[in-house]
């Protein structure tokens, strides 16, 4: 196995060139068309694949983290002409179905990471097209705050994936043109159906791009509306921290961080995911100061990092047994630690936390926490993955060593895509609870039998049913359809109130996930299958 690299920095970077320039950074595409992803097609015209929004991803993350004096990112291009002509299309024809729809998730995290940068860490962004914007390019302009189009008779948005490839702008571009930009329906109707896309004063007039600016006067305008953008920003962040190479041990069978390990059963179609708690009380502040990555940063990059290779490269895990170990003490003080402290590392801390227990909500997986031995951790932060798993099976000993507790962490802090919290989704039709959770949960550690009295544990055995009841539940689901199982738990999992998110991840867990495999697109005859060929493609013209 080769596996995915998810770890870069800007001095790797292939298609990126970062420039930071005071309170302004710059974020320039120049996509090298010999380097992409994996070989048989070439990234022409600032075209993108995996690898380039890896590159996307750890840019923002870093710009987080190690440039707390940016407060606005300029996203430009150094192609005359074009600012980004969207996903590479012939990478898309030859790549399974199971990464194209993976690659569509993770470009649409990445752009929902970075709304979330100007909604919560003070990062604002615009996007300075001055050249054709396609595709999952004006899907990067419609994830920035604003965004500037070149006035030049030529340049366009579009939407071009409908009439030319036969399916779906993949990365939220149709929610976010009517739900974000609050583009009119019919509107957006004949946008995404013109293949050329928009152009000048009509792009404007309907709410595809905020600017309009002549090329003799682009610099200046791009400098004026990012210098704008950053003096309105009045969140700090900072101090500026390093983030260090997580150095993953990676083999075909396993994944082994510091914090986190994974473990696979190919034959079984299963994988046991371990998380490790701190070693200790960690003082959050304290431990920056000195330099150290504190717990609640690097396990959580950790995890995350082993959740994107969970999704890439073993396609075939259909259901993960989810477990923790480590002192529930040490657990609490570290959240109590990093919710006390009033830097702004340490919001980004707790909103990167955040943003990895969505990534855990939005993984195609079945997840079962498992609480079965008295080193069992599911405290706080951890509790968190219990409460976003699918099911959560305890064991119930004699002694009631083994349980959960709650800490500040679960009070709302880490929401999910449906705005509510783990435990107010557990609850959803009984809002009262919530409280009564917390507060049983803080005086100390709620044993298994009580968790499932409470609510909180789906099954909870005594040893002499509990290892056939997992085992049998773990063999049934594995033996069910993955691809029903992946709307399933899409359906399930975002309670509560549609957002733009849950309507993004929901198209794309349903939708996308069924366009994708018909014949229209990626049939013998199909549109994305014959994209550049001279041959027209042939559909099947029954409405289903």
């Amino acid at each position: 196995m080769d596996p995915t690299s998810f770890e870069t920095h800007p001095s790797r970077y292939h298609h990126w060139k970062l420039a930071i320039e005071g309170d302004i950074a710059r974020l320039t595409m120049a996509v090298d068309d010999a380097h992409p992803h994996k070989p048989g097609y070439e990234l022409k015209l600032n075209s993108y694949d995996l690898s380039v929004d890896i590159e996307l991803a750890d840019a923002i993350q870093r710009l987080r983290f190690e440039h707390p004096e940016v407060k606005c990112v300029v996203f430009g291009a150094d192609l005359d002409r074009v600012f980004c002509s969207g996903a590479n299309i012939y990478m898309l024809g030859l790549s399974t179905h199971s990464f194209k729809v993976n690659f569509c998730k993770f470009t649409n995290e990445t752009r929902l990471y970075l709304e979330d940068a100007a909604e919560h860490s003070g990062l604002a962004s615009l996007a300075a097209c001055k050249g054709t914007t396609a595709g999952g390019g004006y899907e990067l302009a419609l994830a920035c705050t604003e965004t500037m189009l070149v006035d030049d008779g030529n340049s366009a948005v579009s939407f071009p994936e409908t009439p030319l490839l036969a399916v779906l702008p993949g990365t939220g571009g149709l929610t976010r043109l009517v739900d974000k930009r609050k583009v009119r329906r019919d509107r957006a109707d004949v946008f995404c159906t013109t293949a050329e896309g928009i152009k000048g004063k009509r792009a404007k007039e309907w709410g595809l791009v905020d600017h309009l600016v002549s090329r003799t006067k682009w610099d200046a305008a791009v400098t004026e509306a990012a210098k704008a953008l950053a003096a309105k920003q009045t969140i700090t962040r900072g101090p500026a921290f390093t983030l260090p190479a997580l150095d993953a041990k990676i083999t075909d069978d396993k994944l082994a961080y510091k914090y986190v390990e994974i473990t696979f059963d190919h034959a079984q179609r299963t994988a046991s995911l371990m998380v490790r708690g701190p070693e200790a009380v960690e003082d959050f502040d304290s431990l920056v100061k000195a330099g150290t990555q504190p717990w609640a940063l690097r396990a959580f990059r950790e995890l995350d990092d082993c959740l994107l290779h969970l999704r890439f490269d073993y396609p075939e895990i259909n259901v993960v047994a989810v477990r923790t170990s480590g002192n529930a003490e040490f657990v609490k003080a570290s959240d109590a630690h990093l919710h006390k402290s009033q830097t702004g590392l340490a919001r980004e801390v707790r909103h990167l936390q955040r943003r990895v227990l969505k990534r855990f909500d939005n993984t195609a997986r079945s997840l079962y926490a498992v609480a079965d031995n008295t080193d069992s951790c599911f405290s706080g932060v951890l509790l968190e993955l219990a409460l976003g798993s699918d099911r959560f099976y305890m064991l119930i000993d004699k002694d009631e060593k083994i349980g959960v507790e709650t800490s500040v962490a679960n009070a709302g802090s880490y929401t999910t895509s449906s705005g509510l919290s783990r435990i107010e989704a557990r609850f959803y039709g009984e809002p009262g609870k919530v409280q009564q959770i917390l507060a049983r949960g803080v005086e100390g550690l709620v044993s298994s039998e009580e968790a499932e009295k409470l609510g909180l544990a789906t099954i909870a055995a005594d040893e002499i049913d509990f290892e056939d009841e997992l085992r049998i539940a773990i063999e049934e689901r594995a033996s069910l359809s993955p691809d029903a199982l992946t709307g399933m738990e899409a359906s399930l999992r975002w309670v509560g109130p549609e957002t733009l998110e849950t309507k993004i991840f929901g198209r794309l867990s349903a939708w996308q996930n069924w366009i994708f495999t018909r014949a229209n697109s990626t049939g013998p005859q199909g549109a994305l299958t014959l994209y550049g060929k001279p041959e027209r493609p042939q559909f099947q013209w029954k409405r289903t």
